[in-house]
């Protein structure tokens, strides 16, 4: 049916005449109905589609609710925004009646105005008036109404990048300033006004602070950094390993020729190098295989195969089970099997001899050339190659100074506890070099030398210096290897009788066996080997009460008759 709903309820004799017209449409008798646009509508389309809504309905056969209508959305761009703060001419002289109380506009109210409230408004004083807004009908559509940077003005966002700059400025100044007032040369001084302006604008400044400080940061943040090419979780400390930092360049990318090494897409494995002509040293990925040779990875496959054939031959030995095991009965193997070697060697040679066969030149030397690659700076060091260059310190090496043939510390002293040259025995830091001589003097000058000296018996003429030394100095005390109180040694009673004073002295002190008997820091003792003489351990002695004697205690009593 074609009719659109009628506008009433249709009566019996309407409702067959409009079958009767429909079934004429349809067996072509009849001319089809015609829309507003005259073009005809299809009898057989059904009711349901023919039909429009109540809310479409126009009240005359009509398809246009079935077609997409033509909407002009040039009203719901997002270009199209009102003139932000855009004013009407110039502002009026006086006060005009209706106008805002506050600013003097005619466009809003007191209670719309965005101006700042003034305590006095323009209604009242006359001054300041504001100039008219330009109200702006602006027709958005539903997306235009609902964007939240419609109508932003990008420009104005670049006066924040202005204003910031401008404040980091002044910031540096006053930090230069900060530090060109000080009056002290103290680096550290200068880093804390550094350190505190950083804090400030939390910003790397190259001119100020140090690498250390830099590196304390990152020790500091490192163990809850993430690592490169992992994703590690540092709480739990679950590490899931990813097959390439994104970072690098990916392997298929690094030679395009189809012809150059395979690329396995499904393991992300290239064995091959897919550059043929760079060497494996000085390539950036030199393929999986490389690596497979480098580094502890045969170390790794030996193991391995060692504990396949040691579980092949019975043996309970399993790399992943139990790898420390495994490692030491694989050293333990290799160490068998070189002693075993070298026996079997022994024994061959002790058999059959040709030991003089063995001893060849090497390989280098017989063919003038080698296969290993090493390679050597302009002053003959190693730089890379079978041997590893010593590395350098900071401070000058193998530098001689006042006549020395070696460095200062290659000599200790054992007797002093000092570090000195070998090549004089001097102990002094930059001192000059004395030779042979020196190190005659030093073993003459030596505390041993000295004492062993004094066991020799005086001449007359020491004699005679002895008697005329003055009362009041101390007399050299006779040491020598002997331990004290052993032996024939002369005692002198001038040394016993002032020993057996201060031990009397020390008694009525009250001071006991563990208090130490003769104050240094009053009476300090001449320097040597022992620290008692022969005179003190002797009034010691005499002085000493002997617990054990059964007469110790007797006193003899008038009475006890």
């Amino acid at each position: 049916m074609a009719s659109s709903s009628a506008v009433g309820k249709l009566s019996r004799e309407e409702f067959r005449r409009q079958k009767d017209l429909d079934a004429a449409r349809k067996a072509g008798t009849a001319p089809a109905a015609l829309d507003e646009e005259g073009r005809p509508i299809n009898p057989h389309i059904p009711q349901y589609i023919s039909q429009a809504p109540w809310y479409l309905d126009t009240g005359a056969p009509s398809l246009s609710h079935q077609r997409r209508p033509q909407d002009d959305r040039t009203s719901n761009k997002l270009e199209n925004w009102y003139d932000r703060g855009a004013k009407a001419g110039p502002a009026a002289k006086k006060y005009r009646k209706g106008a805002c109380e506050n600013c003097g506009a005619l466009t809003h109210k007191k209670q719309d105005c965005l101006e700042r409230p003034r305590k006095k408004g323009a209604k009242f004083t006359n001054q300041d008036i504001q100039a008219d807004e330009i109200i702006q009908e602006v027709a958005s559509g539903y997306d235009a109404k609902r964007d939240r940077w419609n109508g932003f003005d990008p420009s104005e966002h670049k006066k924040i990048y202005e204003e910031y700059a401008a404040i980091e400025a002044a910031r540096q100044k006053l930090r230069e300033e900060e530090i060109d007032n000080q009056t002290t040369t103290d680096l550290a001084a200068v880093r804390k006004v550094a350190k505190a302006g950083k804090r400030e604008d939390k910003e790397a400044d190259p001119d100020f602070g140090s690498s250390e400080e830099e590196d304390a940061d990152e020790e500091k943040y490192a163990d809850a950094a993430d690592a490169v090419g992992q994703k590690l979780d540092t709480k739990t400390r679950i590490t899931v390993r990813n097959l390439r930092i994104r970072e690098d360049t990916a392997k298929y990318l690094i030679n395009l020729d189809p012809s150059s090494a395979y690329y396995d897409p499904k393991t992300r494995s290239m064995r091959d190098a897919p550059d043929k002509n760079i060497p494996a040293e000085d390539a950036v990925f030199a393929g999986d295989n490389f690596f497979r040779h480098s580094g502890e990875a045969p170390d790794v496959q030996q193991l391995q195969l060692f504990a396949w054939q040691a579980s092949a031959r019975g043996n309970d030995v399993h790399l992943n089970a139990n790898p420390t095991q495994g490692q030491l009965l694989h050293q333990e193997y290799r160490e068998k099997k070189e002693q075993m070697k070298d026996v079997s060697k022994v024994s061959i040679l002790a058999k059959y001899g040709g030991a003089e066969y063995l001893e060849r030149a090497p390989k280098e030397l017989l063919q003038g050339q080698t296969e290993d690659y090493i390679e050597y700076s302009r002053t003959g060091h190693v730089i890379k190659g079978r041997e590893r260059a010593k590395a350098k310190t900071k401070y000058p090496e193998d530098v001689y100074v006042n006549n020395h043939t070696d460095v200062w510390g290659s000599w200790y002293d054992m007797s002093t506890g000092n570090w000195g040259y070998a090549c004089c025995h001097s102990d002094i830091h930059i001192s000059y070099c004395a030779g042979q001589a020196g190190i005659e003097a030093a073993k003459a000058s030596s505390a041993q030398v000295l004492l062993s000296s004094s066991v020799n018996p005086p001449t007359d003429e020491q004699k005679e210096e002895e008697e005329t030394e003055k009362p009041g100095e101390r007399v050299e005390q006779n040491f020598s290897k002997k331990r004290v109180g052993e032996g024939d040694v002369k005692i002198d009673k001038d040394r016993l009788a002032y020993a057996l004073n201060e031990e009397k002295k020390r008694k009525a002190r009250g001071g006991g066996d563990d208090e130490d008997r003769f104050n240094k820091k009053k009476k300090p003792l001449e320097s040597g080997s022992h620290d008692v003489t022969e005179e003190q351990l002797e009034a010691y002695r005499m002085q000493r009460r002997n617990a054990e004697d059964p007469m110790a205690n007797y006193v003899d009593n008038e009475n006890s008759y």
